[in-house]
C-alpha cells in the first residue's frame, strides 16, 4: 500500500499534522497545570510573607492555641482562596490534625509537612503531583521550637476539569486538521507523481535499449528540470554505449595477444573467458569447460569465498615445472552480475633467480663471521703475546686456526648449495659420529670468544652419550650457530650451558641455554623465519642477518630432528634441539 510515492507524501503529511497537534497539546496542558501551580504558591506567599498575618497567627497561638490560628486563617480565606477544591488545616507540631476546614479528609504526611515539622517552610511541588500544598511552622514563643503548623492543600480538581477541556479541543482540531492534510496531500502527490511516473516509463525504455527518448517539458520547477536532465542522460547513454562497444573489441584484440594468461569466472565460478596465454600456461583448453575449482584445485585459497570475491587474492601455484603467480581480482558487483579474473604470470625464472641470489648472499654475511671470529681471536692472542706461549699451546692455537679457516671454506662451499635443502635437493653426508666429542670441539672453538665476551661457558657433554648418525658438519654448524647467538645476546658476566641429554630411546637433545636479554613474546613465533630480527640495529651491528635460526631448522628438519625455542625477556633464552640416533649412514662411518 504505502510502496508508491504518492502514498508516502499523504503518509507523511499526516504524520506531520499528527506530531504537531501533540506537541502543541502536550504543550498547552502542561503549561496550564504550571500556570496553576505558580500561581498557587505566588498566591500563598503574598498572605504568608506579610509580617502582620505571621504576628497575627504567632499571638493566636500564643493566646489561644489550635483555635485561634483557625480564626486567623478564616478571617483570611477569600486572600487564600479557600473553596470547595482548596481547604487549611491546624496541625501540631507533630504533624497530626487539630483544626480545620474539611475535618472528614485524611490527611497524608507529605514532604512539606516534614520541612515545617523541621522548622522550614514546606512549599515545594512539581506539576506531576496529585496535589498541591503549603506548610508553614509556627513558632509561638520564637524559640526556635515548632508549635504549630498551618497546612493549605489544593487537590487539582480544577485543574483537571480545565486540560480536559484543553484535551477535548486539541483532538477536535487534530480531527479537522487530519481531513484537511489528507485532502491536501492527494492533491500535492498527484501533482508530483505523475511527471515522475512518465520518467519512470522513459527509463524503461531506455533500459530494454530504446536510447531515443525526448520527454516534453511541461514545467520550469525542479521536476522539469528532472525532465531535461533525463531527455540528455538518454542521448549521452546512446554515445557511450558505442564507445564501449569499441573499447571492447579493443580489450578483446588485446587479451588474444598479451603473453600473460587471463582468464574470467562467474560468482558460481563457470569459465566465460580464457585468453591463448592461458592455454599455453596451465595447459588447459576452453572447450574443456573447466570450473573454477578444477581449474585451480592447488590455490591456496582463504576459507571464505566471500572474501575472494571482495578483495584481491595472490597465490603460487607449480604447473608444468613453471611457478605461476595467480592474481585473482573480483569484477561486477557480488550481488548481480560479477565473478572473479584470474591473472597468470609466468615467474620461474624470476624466483629462481631470487632465492639463489637471496640464499647465497644472506648465508654468507652470516656464517663467515662466526670463523673469522674465533681465527682473527686466535691470532690476535698469538700477536699480543708472541715468544710468551708454550710451544704446545702455540701449536693448539694454530690448530684452531687451521680448523677454523677449513671450516670457513666448508662453509662457504655448503653456503653455494644451501637452496637445495628447501626442496629436499641436498645430499647429507650421514656418518656416525660421537655427539660428546662434537660438543666439547665447539665448546672448545668458542670458549675464547666466550671469555673475551665476559661470558662463563658451561659444558656437559658426558662420554656416555651415544653416537648419532647425521652429516657432522652440519649439526656442528647449527650447534655453532645456536651458540653464537647466545654469546651475541647476553651481558657480559653471563652465564651460557651447552648440555645433551636422552630423554627417550633412539634419541637425544642439545641444550643452548643463556641468561641474557630474551626475546619478547611475541617475536618468538616469529624467529625461525628468514631475515627476522628482533633488534634490527643491535642485529647489525653483532653481524647478524636473520638467517641463522632459519638455516639452523632446515638442517635440523633435514635430520628427521626438532628445534624449538623458548624465552622470558629479561631472564635468558634456551633452545633445544632433539635428533634421532637411528638414522641410517651413507657415507663411510667416522669415529665414535
Amino acid at each position: 500500500m504505502f510502496r508508491s510515492l504518492h502514498m508516502k507524501l499523504v503518509l507523511i503529511l499526516v504524520l506531520m499534522i499528527i506530531s504537531v497537534m501533540a506537541v502543541v497539546g502536550t504543550f498547552l496542558i502542561n503549561s496550564v497545570n504550571t500556570f496553576y501551580l505558580d500561581s498557587f504558591y505566588e498566591q500563598m506567599q503574598n498572605v504568608f510573607n506579610q509580617s502582620s498575618t505571621m504576628d497575627s497567627l504567632k499571638d493566636a497561638a500564643a493566646e489561644q492555641g489550635a483555635p485561634g490560628l483557625q480564626t486567623v486563617i478564616a478571617a483570611r480565606e477569600s486572600a487564600l482562596g479557600i473553596d470547595d477544591y482548596r481547604n487549611y488545616y491546624i496541625l501540631d507540631a507533630e504533624g497530626r490534625y487539630l483544626e480545620g476546614s474539611n475535618p472528614n479528609i485524611t490527611l497524608t504526611r507529605t514532604s512539606n509537612i516534614v520541612a515545617a515539622m523541621a522548622g522550614e517552610l514546606g512549599a515545594r511541588s512539581s506539576v506531576s503531583d496529585s496535589m498541591m500544598d503549603i506548610a508553614v511552622p509556627i513558632d509561638k514563643e520564637d524559640d526556635g521550637s515548632v508549635d504549630y503548623i498551618v497546612y493549605i492543600t489544593d487537590d487539582k480538581s480544577e485543574i483537571s476539569d480545565l486540560s480536559w477541556r484543553f484535551f477535548q479541543i486539541v483532538m477536535q482540531a487534530m480531527m479537522f486538521g487530519l481531513l484537511a492534510a489528507i485532502l491536501l496531500s492527494f492533491l500535492l502527490s498527484k501533482t508530483i507523481t505523475t511527471p515522475i511516473e512518465r520518467i519512470t516509463e522513459g527509463a524503461r525504455s531506455i533500459a530494454e535499449g530504446n536510447f531515443d527518448q525526448d520527454l516534453g517539458v511541461q514545467s520550469s520547477d525542479e521536476i522539469g528540470e528532472l525532465t531535461r536532465s533525463f531527455n540528455y542522460m538518454a542521448q549521452r547513454l546512446k554515445s557511450t554505449v558505442g564507445e564501449v562497444q569499441g573499447e571492447r573489441d579493443k580489450l578483446n584484440t588485446l587479451f588474444l595477444h598479451m603473453t600473460d594468461g587471463v582468464a574470467a569466472f562467474t560468482t558460481e565460478g563457470r569459465l566465460i573467458h580464457m585468453n591463448p596465454a592461458t592455454e599455453n600456461l596451465l595447459g588447459v583448453r576452453m572447450e574443456d569447460h573447466l570450473t573454477f575449482d578444477e581449474m585451480f584445485a592447488d590455490l591456496d585459497m582463504p576459507n571464505s569465498d566471500e572474501t575472494v570475491m571482495r578483495s584481491f587474492l595472490t597465490s603460487e601455484i607449480t604447473r608444468r615445472d613453471r611457478v605461476l603467480s595467480v592474481t585473482l581480482a573480483p569484477y561486477g558487483a557480488l550481488d548481480g552480475e560479477g565473478g572473479v579474473i584470474a591473472v597468470i604470470h609466468d615467474i620461474t625464472e624470476q624466483r629462481r633467480l631470487d632465492d639463489a641470489r637471496r640464499e647465497f648472499v644472506a648465508n654468507v654475511s652470516h656464517e663467515l663471521r662466526t670463523p673469522l671470529t674465533n681465527i682473527r681471536s686466535y691470532t690476535e692472542t698469538l700477536l699480543d703475546a708472541a715468544g710468551d706461549i708454550p710451544l704446545d699451546t702455540e701449536k693448539q692455537f694454530l690448530g684452531v686456526i687451521s680448523s677454523e679457516s677449513e671450516r670457513m671454506a666448508r662453509i662457504v662451499t655448503d653456503l653455494l648449495t644451501l637452496s637445495k635443502l628447501d626442496y629436499g635437493r641436498m645430499e647429507l653426508r650421514m656418518t656416525r659420529f660421537s655427539l660428546s666429542e662434537l660438543l666439547k670441539k665447539v665448546a672448545n672453538a668458542m670458549k675464547l670468544t666466550a671469555q673475551n665476551n665476559g661470558h662463563e661457558m658451561i659444558v656437559e657433554a658426558p662420554d656416555t652419550l651415544p653416537s648419532i648418525v647425521g652429516d657432522r658438519e652440519r649439526i656442528e654448524q647449527v650447534v655453532v650457530n645456536i651458540l653464537s647467538n647466545a654469546v651475541k645476546y647476553t651481558p657480559s658476566g653471563g652465564h651460557i650451558r651447552l648440555s645433551a641429554c636422552v630423554p627417550a630411546e633412539n634419541r637425544v637433545r642439545i641444550t643452548v641455554e643463556d641468561d641474557g636479554v630474551g626475546i619478547p613474546a611475541a617475536d618468538v613465533p616469529r624467529l625461525f623465519e628468514r631475515f627476522y630480527r628482533v633488534d634490527k640495529a643491535r642485529s647489525r651491528a653483532a653481524g647478524g642477518t636473520g638467517l641463522g635460526l632459519a638455516i639452523a631448522k632446515e638442517i635440523v628438519e633435514q635430520h628427521e630432528g626438532k628445534i624449538a625455542l623458548a624465552s622470558e625477556y629479561g631472564k635468558g633464552t634456551m633452545v633445544t634441539i632433539t635428533l634421532p640416533t637411528n638414522l641410517t649412514p651413507n657415507r663411510e662411518e667416522g669415529p665414535v
